[in-house]
């Protein structure tokens, strides 16, 4: 609910905006984004939730604060800064005086909209290579992002489903007795990965995280895949397992269609992180992130325009989470064959329908030799190198 006027306060942007053109606005249930030229302002609205509070300028000052820093983890050059928003003497509001406190903004650079991963996805331009770049890139930010060994684990976890289950009852999307089935579902399938979600925690795979990492939070920005608007307001809701936070963007590819890409995203990040322990969770993460996009889809559909179209993205979440959560024979497949033959194109055309979502890992030669030589998967080795070192242990 609204806690104060913000109407002076957002004249004010488009104001400072109008030399650009008119402000273009766009309204969340947390946010408003006023975007001109290369601007964009992003204002924290006074409101209160039961997960947060923005009901005060100070509040709203400290949540920008934060999203800066969090976010210069993964886009330090498409966060340009905190603005404090002042009432001057003279009555004025003005960036960043002397007067009172009235309000703060997030300040961004702005890019244009095709460059979300969503948009690409959606238009056919989103590639392999993008993919593997990003798997890099998130592979980087969790191995230095801050661990919390106290967080996370099957308790999380077990709230998670419980407030899915909630919420999704909530809408009215399901029959309360399908509701209660697929919950039923998530808890068998949590308590036989509970051992491992305790070990993990413990072994200080629970960290700092993004939170919302799904493809329209993601950009092409300077020509690089950059993961933004991470959550800033939540320590608990961004706080989880590394691999949790993998799952949104793997089960968005996966819900668009797209499990060669969800398949490379998994693949790729594993070359680079240690985190083959965990692949099994990786289906039941990824239909928890289903049921959370169920749920919050459908209480978006009442009221809009396009009620229809959002009930039926809905209940292709549910149908996705509830594949998601079904058992998958174990599958072992080799590829052989001389240099050149087209082994790895083979494997990968493969990889995403065997076993369970998203696919198979790929244990490739190449990049096995690569990992042994300390480089990366997209770095070419030298002359010479090709069999020295791979049963050198």
């Amino acid at each position: 609910m609204p806690y104060e006027d913000q109407k002076p306060v957002v004249t004010f942007l488009k104001q400072a905006l109008a030399a650009a053109g008119a402000a273009e606005t766009v309204t969340t249930h947390i946010s408003r984004l006023f975007l001109a030229g290369d601007r964009v302002l992003k204002l924290k609205r006074a409101v209160r939730f039961p997960y947060l509070d923005f009901s005060t300028p100070e509040q709203r000052l400290a949540a920008c604060a934060a999203e800066i820093a969090l976010n210069s983890r993964t886009a330090p050059t498409l966060y340009r800064g905190v603005r404090r928003i002042t009432r001057e003497p003279d009555g004025a509001l003005a960036f960043d005086g002397a007067g009172d406190l009235v309000d703060a903004v997030v300040e961004m650079r702005r890019f244009p909209e095709a460059d979300l991963f969503d948009a690409m996805a959606r238009d056919g331009r989103l590639e392999a290579n993008h993919i593997a770049v990003l798997a890099q890139a998130l592979a980087s930010f969790h191995a230095e992002a801050a661990i919390d060994r106290e967080r996370g684990g099957i308790a999380a976890m077990a709230a998670l489903v419980d407030m899915n289950d909630a919420a999704l009852r909530a809408t009215g999307l399901v029959p309360a007795d399908a509701a209660g089935a697929l919950a039923a579902r998530f808890r068998a399938v949590l308590a036989r990965n509970g051992p491992l979600l305790e070990a993990r925690r413990a072994a200080g795979k629970v960290r700092r995280c993004h939170g919302d990492l799904t493809l329209r939070n993601i950009c092409l920005f300077e020509g690089k895949p950059t993961p933004f608007d991470g959550i800033e307001f939540s320590e608990t809701i961004a706080t989880i397992d590394v691999l949790y936070d993998l799952a949104f963007v793997l089960m968005d590819l996966w819900h668009r269609e797209r499990a060669d890409l969800a398949n490379l995203l998994m693949n790729r990040y594993l070359d680079a992180a240690d985190e083959a322990d965990g692949i099994g969770l990786l289906p039941f993460f990824m239909a928890t992130r289903a049921v959370i996009r169920a749920h919050v889809t459908a209480a978006q559909a009442e009221g809009a325009d396009d009620a229809h179209v959002k009930v039926a993205e809905a209940r292709a979440y549910l149908d996705l989470a509830r594949g998601l959560l079904a058992d998958a024979p174990a599958a072992l497949l080799a590829v052989g064959g001389f240099s050149g033959s087209g082994k790895s194109s083979a494997a990968a055309a493969a990889a995403p329908w065997i076993g369970p979502a998203p696919g198979a890992r790929i244990l490739s030669s190449d990049r096995i030799r690569k990992r042994l030589h300390g480089v990366g998967a997209l770095t070419r080795l030298p002359d010479g190198t090709r069999c020295e070192r791979l049963f050198s242990r």
